[in-house]
């Protein structure tokens, strides 16, 4: 490795990461590990909860398009909103980050995405490995993993026990394909002849390339203050396998989600999708989140007063189904040509 360019990146992050120190955090980077004080974060009875994730073949767009500064977002995106869906909050993030030839300022452009990741979170970006492997990755080439450590007190944590029929699914909004479905994705795009860096066909002013990078939308905060109101009883990040493939998991045996498949706004990146790669409605729903990053799972009762809450937030959420008696997920109003 070069070492010259290792050291010289240490130094160009090491303000990224001062800027998401929080409560809990002892010392700085450089140490062969980081320490964080779970009691100076204000935890009695914690539960660790940690998560893992890369953001796949989006990386391909990032490497081709040369805009390396938002899929750090991602990365800690598809991390932290599997803690939070647990009832735990992130506490801090940690990077794997390895290319054929490192270029400082790649790395250095991926890295600031990832600190503001953890800025919006609310969790600490404590160190992280560089590695240099020629001969493993093409020079241009780089990859990503990220590995995120969470906590929650012991009789917190989520789904919780009295999930059942009549309670309430609200959807959070997603920013577009957020980080699963590239392959797809960029098999479409090549089928239909556009070029990253040509117009984007349904985004006026931007480019493919451009549109397709728009981070994953991190849903902590507003959730986390959901929860600490009381009104979360589960949630499920929607990823690989949409709303068909992950809401079940938070489910408990005997309950079905029934969803309206025309209680929200499907973005236009996922109209342009079906039409362009002729994919079905079906096959839509498993594959992207379809325009829905995040769905909660609320008590009736509290349905109203937990949108406003999250409305207030600044989230975009949408009645979008109920729990019923049954098993796996029902989506009604689905038309034979939908998205588009």
């Amino acid at each position: 490795m070069d070492i010259d360019a290792g050291d010289a990146l240490v130094e160009a992050i090491k303000p990224m990461a001062k800027a998401t120190s929080r409560s809990g955090v002892m010392g700085g980077l450089g140490g062969f590990g980081a320490l964080f004080d779970l009691r100076a974060a204000g935890f009695q009875d914690p539960v660790l909860v940690s998560s893992t994730d890369g953001v796949g073949t989006k990386l391909k767009l990032a490497i081709d398009t040369g805009k390396h500064d938002t899929v750090g977002i991602d990365l800690v995106a598809m991390c932290v909103n599997d803690l939070v869906v647990q009832g735990a909050e992130p506490l801090f993030f940690l990077d794997y980050f390895a290319s054929g030839k490192l270029r400082v300022e790649h790395a250095k452009a991926v890295i600031s995405g990832i600190a503001e990741g953890c800025r919006i979170t609310g969790c600490a970006l404590v160190g992280g490995e560089t590695a240099e492997m020629p001969g493993m990755y093409a020079a241009e080439d780089y990859d990503l993993a990220g590995f995120s450590v969470g906590a929650a007190e012991r009789g917190n944590l989520l789904p919780h026990a009295d999930v059942g029929p009549g309670d309430v699914l609200l959807g959070l909004a997603s920013s577009g394909v957020h980080s699963n479905g590239f392959s797809l994705v960029r098999r479409i795009a090549a089928a239909a002849g556009v070029a990253l860096d040509a117009p984007c066909p349904y985004a006026p002013g931007q480019t493919l390339g451009e549109a397709l990078l728009t981070p994953t939308r991190i849903y902590v905060q507003p959730m986390l203050a959901l929860h600490k109101a009381g009104m979360l009883k589960a949630a499920a990040h929607i990823t690989g396998g949409g709303l068909p493939g992950n809401l079940p998991r938070v489910l408990p045996e005997g309950v079905e989600a029934v969803v309206d498949a025309g209680a929200w706004p499907v973005p236009p990146v996922f109209a342009w999708l079906a039409k362009a790669g002729n994919v079905q409605p079906d096959e839509m729903l498993r594959v992207f989140n379809c325009g829905i990053g995040m769905v909660l799972v609320v008590a009736a009762a509290h349905a109203e007063a937990a949108m406003a809450q999250l409305a207030a937030a600044g989230e975009q959420v949408f009645r979008m189904g109920h729990l019923a008696a049954g098993s796996g997920v029902r989506v009604d109003n689905l038309p034979a040509t939908w998205p588009r």
